[in-house]
Order: C-alpha cells, then sequence, then structure tokens
C-alpha cells in the first residue's frame, strides 16, 4: 500500500488529523452561520438601531474587508506560517462580532462588521494553508469536500435558528452566540499549528495589500452602486460608482491573481479562473431564482425557499461523490458540463409555459456540478503551488470567486432593475442569460484546469 493509500484508509478522524478536521470545521461553520444569520437578523436590526441608511454598508463593507484580509493573511502564511494569522483571524473575528452584539448605535455595528469582514478572510486563507502542510493531498479532496458541508448546513439551519434567537432573546445574540464558540474552536485547531510558525522563508509582498485595498474599493462600489434597485442611490449616481468599481477592479484585480487568469491559461491561473467564472454563474441564479418564483410563478417565501434547499442537497451529494473516486483528472469537465445543462434548464424556466420542475433540476444540477468542483480546485491549488506560495495562491482562489461574483451580480443587477418595469421576461434574461454564458465560459476554462 502506498503513502498516499495509506492515508487515505486512514481518514480525517484518525487521531494525527481528528482536531484540525473538527476545529477547523467548527471555524468554517461559525462564519458560515454569522453570514447567513445576520442577512436574517439585519431587518430586526435596522428597525432597533434606526439604521436603514447604512443597511448596504453593513454587508458591503464586510465583504471588502475580507478582499484585504484574504490578501495579507496569503502573504503573511507564506512569510511567517499559517499559525499566527489563524490565530489573529479569530481574535479578530469575535472581536467583530462581541462589537456587533453591543452596538448601541448603527455605525457601531457596522464598524463591527468591518472587523468581522477581517478576521473572516484571514480564517478562510490560513486554514487552506495549514491543510496543505499538514494533510496528505489524498486527504485533502474529502477535507475540502466537508469544509463545502460546513458552509452549506448553516445555510439550510441559519436562518431557522437566527430567527429564533431574534424572536425569543434579541437579535444581540445572533453575533454573541458565535463570539462564544469562535475560541474553543481554535482550541480544537490548536496542536495542529504546532510547528507552522518559521522565521520568514521570504519577505512579504507588502505591495500587494495596497492592491488588495484599490480593489476593495472596487468590490464596494459595484456592490453600493447594485443597490440602486433598493433605493440607495439615484440612477446617475448608482451608475457612476459601478463605472467606477469596474474601472478599479480592472486595474487592480489582475495584480492579485496568478498571471493568466484572465486568459485561462493552462495550470493554476485557469484553477483560479474556474473558481470565479463557476461561483458567478451559481450565485447569479440562486439571486434571480427566487424572485421569479415568487413573483412571476406565485409561490410563497416558504415554497421558494424549499426549491433553494434542493441546491443545498445537490451540493452536498456532489461533495461527497468527488471525496470518493479513486481519480479526479476529468471532475473540473464534468461538473462545468453539468453547471452548463443545469443553467440552460434554469434559463428556459423564463418562458411561463416552461413546467417549474425545469428549474428545480436545472438548479440542482447546477449544484451537484458545484459541490463536485469546489474541493478538487481547492486540492489543485494547493497541489500546483510550491510550500511558500501556498497562501497568495490560496487568497488569489479565494478572491478570484468574490471578485468575479460581485462583478457579475452588480452588472446584473443593474440591468435587471433597468429592465424590469419595460419587459419583466428580459430582465430575468440578463440574470439568467448571464449564468448560461458563463457556464459555457466554464467548460472551456476547465478543459485547462484538469
Amino acid at each position: 500500500m502506498t503513502t498516499m493509500d495509506s492515508a487515505a484508509a486512514v481518514g480525517l478522524l484518525a487521531r494525527p488529523y481528528r482536531s484540525l478536521t473538527i476545529g477547523a470545521l467548527t471555524l468554517i461553520s461559525l462564519v458560515a452561520f454569522e453570514y447567513v444569520a445576520v442577512a436574517t437578523a439585519m431587518p430586526t436590526v435596522v428597525r432597533m438601531l434606526d439604521g436603514l441608511a447604512l443597511y448596504a454598508l453593513a454587508f458591503g463593507g464586510t465583504m471588502a474587508a475580507g478582499v484585504v484580509s484574504m490578501v495579507v493573511s496569503g502573504g503573511w502564511s507564506d512569510a511567517r506560517g499559517p499559525a499566527v494569522p489563524l490565530r489573529v483571524g479569530v481574535a479578530v473575528f469575535a472581536a467583530g462580532l462581541l462589537i456587533a452584539g453591543v452596538a448601541p448605535v448603527m455605525w457601531v455595528l457596522v464598524v463591527g462588521r468591518i472587523v468581522q469582514g477581517l478576521g473572516g478572510g484571514m480564517i478562510s486563507v490560513a486554514l487552506y494553508v495549514v491543510v496543505g502542510h499538514v494533510l496528505p493531498e489524498q486527504l485533502r479532496a474529502r477535507f475540502f469536500g466537508l469544509l463545502a458541508g460546513a458552509w452549506l448546513l448553516p445555510s439550510i439551519a441559519g436562518p431557522l435558528l437566527a430567527g429564533a434567537l431574534v424572536e425569543r432573546l434579541s437579535w444581540r445574540w445572533v453575533f454573541l452566540g458565535t463570539a462564544a464558540l469562535a475560541l474553543p474552536a481554535l482550541a480544537l485547531v490548536h496542536p495542529t499549528l504546532r510547528g507552522l510558525t518559521w522565521s520568514g522563508r521570504h519577505r512579504a509582498r507588502t505591495v500587494r495589500p495596497l492592491w488588495a485595498v484599490g480593489a476593495a474599493a472596487g468590490a464596494l462600489g459595484l456592490h453600493s452602486g447594485g443597490q440602486n434597485g433598493g433605493g440607495q442611490h439615484s440612477g446617475a449616481v448608482a451608475v457612476v460608482l459601478v463605472c467606477a468599481g469596474l474601472v478599479a477592479l480592472v486595474v487592480f484585480a489582475p495584480k492579485l491573481l496568478p498571471p493568466g487568469t484572465f486568459r485561462g491559461r493552462a495550470g493554476l491561473p485557469s484553477v483560479v479562473a474556474l473558481r470565479g467564472i463557476a461561483g458567478a454563474a451559481f450565485s447569479t441564479s440562486e439571486v434571480f431564482i427566487p424572485l421569479l418564483l415568487s413573483r412571476e410563478r406565485g409561490l410563497s417565501p416558504t415554497e421558494a425557499g424549499l426549491v433553494l434547499t434542493t441546491s443545498a442537497v445537490g451540493w452536498m451529494a456532489g461533495s461527497w461523490v468527488q471525496g470518493r473516486l479513486s481519480t479526479r483528472e476529468r471532475i473540473p469537465v464534468v461538473a462545468a458540463a453539468s453547471l452548463a445543462v443545469g443553467s440552460v434548464g434554469v434559463l428556459v424556466t423564463v418562458i411561463p409555459a416552461v413546467p417549474l420542475v425545469v428549474c428545480i433540476a436545472g438548479l440542482a444540477l447546477m449544484a451537484v456540478g458545484m459541490g463536485l468542483v469546489y474541493p478538487v480546485l481547492s486540492t489543485l491549488t494547493l497541489r500546483l503551488s510550491p510550500p511558500d506560495e501556498q497562501g497568495v495562491n490560496s487568497s488569489a482562489l479565494q478572491l478570484s470567486e468574490s471578485l468575479f461574483t460581485t462583478t457579475v451580480l452588480a452588472v446584473t443587477g443593474t440591468l435587471f432593475a433597468a429592465w424590469l418595469l419595460w419587459s419583466p421576461a428580459t430582465a430575468y434574461l440578463a440574470g439568467f442569460g448571464a449564468t448560461a454564458a458563463l457556464a459555457l465560459l466554464a467548460v472551456a476554462v476547465a478543459f485547462r484546469a484538469r
């Protein structure tokens, strides 16, 4: 039996890896729960704190802060090891939760949310580097498959639990309760961090955080401009924000991603590009499907939510399958094809005569594709990265998804808002058409990411 086969036979819950597996999954679940639960609690928060004017910034500021901290965490992990960035990330994340949980006014809560974003970005990248240095390659795909579940389970149960906390206790416990669990989760990971701190292998690339600030400002401009549909800005101001954000991203984003990413160059650049393209395609569908179901097909919010649950089930199924395949060489192509076929199923449901089951099947097929490809792309990134570049490249992988998704949602959201009153069918085509186009592009890139 080879070393890799032995590692696979031992499993992630064997003594050498048990603390890392449980602690890392708990940490990511907390980050995911916070992300989902805050969306549920925020309407109550803005009513209690009279903070509607800062509603969009409470989300956009968190996202922009995460862009910066992912870059910082990647460079720091490569130069000094992932142990300190992970510890600092958890402490900052918990501090942000505490600030938000005790906030007396809305602007203090926004500050807390920004601090949370800084901590969450540091955690996600540092954990990738820990996995790259601790887990044998044969176990990484299984681990990243479980990591997908750590995001999806809070997505299913998070809104219900957050709603119960808001109704029975207080919205503050959404933040404070999560903070109380962060440090125990770090304690589980802590034994694994021994030996993962070193004197600088190389000097940290200090200019990268400055580029990240520029990209974060662009993402924040796109996010803010995309709120025009909610009445946050006049049409002219929204267009200016979107255009300025696009310019900033065009200038700074290529500096944060591997050279050749936007050309889909074979190897690591195409892996990073595929993560961004696939993530943007799926996220765009999930944004517009509930509106289509409730506004055009007459489904109740609960019924529309049940449809979205199929995506969580499909994603978990795809992650489970890829973790048990002996070869993953063709998974990117198969997953991208699944994403493309599913996106066509979603697209055609813009036609009223098409049965709703086509939309449900299409969304489920897209989710299976995402569950298949996400863990594989994470594993490929670590495999294609020298040990002293795993942090930078892991941050690039996650930045790619964040920046691609922000850009596509801002552009499609602006088109959707502009066309909705004139022609609802055309407005939905802007969103679902972009999804289908991105999915087809993902197929082409996937052949170069194998």
